[in-house]
């Protein structure tokens, strides 16, 4: 018999909070792998159907395949057959889907890479709650949205709650990225690949060729060229100019600087 702990969240949708939201989302990406998906996606359209029509023989019937066919239909906006954080938000009321918000604040790699760099103001390497309220504060500025200081204390830790994986109370990259529609998330890509300090300081050695202690386009070409072959990674050439895009985004006057570098392919980063 599962605990208390594994018990799945009720399926109010109609009355969740955001941060009731993160507990559902929580629960069912099991892998978190960013998708709810396969036996993940059985489970949680099997506990909606009992939230709102309480426990019955439906799960084993055809109406069951088509209710999820058409729930699939509704909110798989990407038609892979997975459901992501930001398709499953539209559930929410309207004032709570921050989620949505940061979708049109921040839609890709690139613009988030941008958004990082203004709102890392102390170039920590990390998003601290004050950041990230200041953060948040522009994203409902910016969807018309009305909010008190009250409402956004609690979006910003909802956010921490959601996203911050190690507890410390701040925002890695890679954690902040979470927010990102999954395809575009091309940190995901490197999860694999992430290398230790000493590794890192080697490689930034090697392809700063001039010794001038950044590295430029060209020179980030090289790199990402040769940290996709090396790891076996299937990355195309649109890819390639996607990831060069938004890492430049980090960039200083297209300078990449090490500690901009560092917190994208460092799994154990000193900053």
């Amino acid at each position: 018999m599962a605990t208390q702990a594994q018990q799945p969240p009720h399926l109010h949708l109609a009355e969740l909070t955001a941060a009731q939201f993160i507990d559902i989302w929580k629960h069912f990406d099991a892998d978190g792998n960013g998708y709810i998906e396969g036996k993940e996606l059985e489970n949680f359209f099997k506990e909606l159907e009992t939230s709102r029509r309480g426990a019955s023989t439906v799960s084993r019937s055809i109406a069951f395949k088509e209710k999820m066919k058409e729930f699939m239909a509704k909110f798989d906006k990407n038609a892979d057959g997975r459901i992501e954080m930001t398709e499953l938000a539209q559930l929410l009321p309207t004032e709570e889907n921050f989620l949505l918000y940061f979708r049109e604040f921040v839609g890709s790699s690139s613009e988030f890479m941008t958004a990082w760099r203004k709102y890392d103001t102390d170039r920590s390497g990390y998003i601290e709650s004050n950041e990230l309220k200041g953060f948040l504060s522009d994203l409902l500025k910016k969807a018309n949205r009305k909010y008190d200081d009250k409402k956004l204390n609690e979006y910003t830790q909802t956010i921490l709650r959601m996203f911050d994986l190690n507890g410390d109370g701040k925002l890695g990259l890679s954690e902040m990225a979470r927010l990102l529609p999954v395809q575009e998330n091309f940190l995901l890509k490197f999860q694999g690949t992430r290398l230790t300090v000493k590794e890192f300081n080697s490689l930034f050695i090697i392809y700063d060729k001039d010794g001038n202690g950044y590295i430029d386009e060209q020179e980030l070409d090289a790199l990402l060229n040769d940290l996709c072959d090396k790891n076996k990674m299937d990355v195309d050439a649109a890819g390639l100019v996607g990831y060069k895009k938004s890492l430049m985004a980090l960039s200083d006057g297209g300078k990449l600087y090490r500690t901009e570098l560092e917190i994208v392919l460092c799994r154990d980063s000193t900053l």
